[in-house]
This record gives C-alpha cells, structure tokens and sequence, in this order.
C-alpha cells in the first residue's frame, strides 16, 4: 500500500516461522519497534532515526528456537516495505554514500536502488552475541533487506574494537546513506535505462 504523496508502505508476514507486520514511512515520526530480539530493536531504532523514517514493527517469531527467522523475516519485510514506498523511483536521488563513527568504530556504506539486489557486507564482528542477537545474523540482516529491498549495497567497518559500537556504527552509516538514496531531487527515473525494476519475490 503505497502512494507517491505518502511514500509509505504496509506489509504483512505469515508464516509456521514469524508472524510479522511493518509499516514504513519515508518521512520522519514516531517508531513503535517489537521484534522481539532487544538489541535488533535498538538498531532498527536507529535506523529509522538517523534515516528520517517512520517505522512501526511487530514480529511475533519462532525465538525459543533461535533468532534466524526473526531476524531474516524482519529484514526481508522491511526491505520489501522501502521497495514499495519508493513506488517508481520517480525523482529520487538514487545513490547514497555515508560514513558514521560511534567512539572507535567507523562504518561506511554506500548504496544504489538500482532494482539489482547486491550486498557486500564486511562487518569482523568476533562475539557469538550481542544480547539476543547472534552477531552472524547482523551480516544476514543486511543482505536480507538488500535482497527484498532491490538495493546494491556496500558495507565496510574501517575500525573498531567493540562489536557493539561496530554493529551501532554500521546501522547508523545504512540510514543515512538510506536518507541520501531515497531523497527526492527532481522529476524523472534516474536510470539511463529510463526504468528501475524490482519484482520483490524474495518476500
């Protein structure tokens, strides 16, 4: 569900994994984030905080068995969300590129919503977890959302000792690379192609 004026999008996910509902606005507001994975909320928070989003998140997911589904099924929602509120890609700027420090860590990110799902995720993140978070699923979640999202995406920590800041700093450094890509600029398709594409299967 989605219009032009709204840049807005709803999205629904039944499975036997998780039971999950997002609805992503592309203009600032109030979040209301429950994954159930505390420290995946606090990333998402800020995500939509340093991107400019509204997001509201719910997911009711398999944890007792682990946080995989949960977490994929998130970013696979919410990746499909941003596709859908970006409607056409009519007048959007397209690129976004983007460093964020938190203390002695430093990320980049650089992104294209070119309709092609690509992700380059290098995070070295050593813990096996961050709360309820399995750090290997930190890398997941990015190439997740790039998949369901159409985004090319490239993440790279530069620097940093302590997971928790690197996982932060990386978080931080998508949104507002987010931000950049998904502002609006003008009028027309920027793609050479006069078209940018994305069926959204993977959700």
């Amino acid at each position: 569900m989605n219009t032009a004026q709204a840049r807005a999008a709803t999205v629904k996910r039944l499975t036997r994994e998780t039971s999950l509902s997002v609805v992503l606005s592309l203009e600032p507001g109030p979040s209301d984030i429950d994954s159930g994975i505390g420290f995946l909320d606090h990333l998402l928070y800020s995500l939509a905080l340093h991107g400019g989003f509204s997001i509201c998140l719910h997911c009711d997911g398999d944890l007792a068995l682990d946080d995989h589904h949960s977490v994929e099924d998130c970013a696979l929602a919410l990746g499909r969300a941003l596709s859908d509120a970006l409607g056409s890609r009519d007048g959007i700027a397209r690129f976004g590129w983007a460093y964020a420090p938190l203390d002695e860590a430093l990320a980049r990110a650089v992104v294209d919503i070119s309709g092609r799902p690509y992700a380059k995720v290098e995070l070295g993140l050593s813990r096996e977890k961050l709360g309820e978070l399995a750090c290997e699923n930190v890398q997941h979640f990015f190439l997740s959302f790039a998949s369901a999202a159409g985004l090319c995406l490239h993440i790279e920590l530069l620097s940093g000792q302590n997971d928790h800041h690197r996982a932060e700093a990386a978080f931080k450094a998508v949104a507002l690379a987010l931000k950049q890509a998904v502002a609006l600029k003008g009028a027309g398709i920027p793609s050479l192609k006069g078209v940018i594409e994305h069926s959204g299967d993977a959700v």
